[in-house]
């Protein structure tokens, strides 16, 4: 990972602890202003408890950049999520406002997103303003280095069958109608499906359906065949 620089006089763990701690301060503080009852020994307790294990596991460098990208965001008014997934559970990233979730009060676990037992890189799913997103890419692409910063992307594969069954959902077909079409396509290959074309092609049931009675979706189901 890339390195956080901190400033004079501490390292990773050290400045991560005082921005937690200053920041748990201040979380109590609004909540105690708006009469919320809360233990904060339970809090104190809890939070030295996760930055014992991210001092450990040496993911403090890693808790610092997301802190230092979301809160460029959020000086810079690019709206910012509350946070998602297993991050949301952790204390140390509500206190430091990398998410805005008290895991406490919804009795959400740390040790989904980091245990010692576990030895993952852990990670925070944030949403950013989607008009706006580019200038924190762009943020942290300067500071960090272009050689440090990478975007991925999951592709899923529609199978035949499946375009079929999404096909006839979005044209108001009845399911058990949907689902007895498909079924025409023929058991996929060493694992492999044909594409609609080759089913077409090999199956008469198929072409039947395809030239008379659905010759009306032959738009929309060339779109998915090609």
């Amino acid at each position: 990972m890339p390195r956080f620089q901190v400033p004079d006089g501490y390292d990773a763990d050290s400045y991560l602890t005082e921005l937690a701690l200053k920041g748990l301060s201040e979380r109590l503080a609004t909540a105690a202003r708006l009469g919320q009852k809360f233990d904060a020994d339970q809090y104190r307790a809890r939070l030295e408890l996760e930055l014992g294990v991210i001092r450990t596991m040496q993911f403090s460098g890693y808790f610092l950049i997301v802190w230092d990208f979301i809160n460029y965001a959020k000086q810079n008014d690019i709206p910012v999520g509350p946070g998602r997934g297993s991050g949301a559970g952790s204390l140390v990233a509500y206190s430091v406002r990398i998410t805005d979730i008290d895991p406490i009060v919804n009795k959400l676990l740390f040790e989904r997103f980091l245990n010692p037992e576990r030895i993952s890189m852990p990670d925070f799913d944030v949403d950013f303003c989607m008009n706006r997103r580019e200038e924190v890419i762009g943020y942290v692409t300067r500071k960090y280095g272009k050689n440090n910063v990478g975007q991925i992307v999951t592709m899923h594969q529609l199978k035949a069958r499946s375009c079929i069954r999404d096909v006839a959902r979005a044209l108001g077909m009845a399911p058990s109608e949907a689902n007895r079409v498909a079924t025409l396509v023929p058991e996929p290959i060493q694992g492999k499906s044909p594409p609609l074309a080759k089913a077409i092609e090999n199956e008469p049931r198929l072409q039947e359906l395809y030239d008379g009675q659905y010759a009306s979706c032959s738009i929309s189901l060339r779109r998915w065949r090609d």
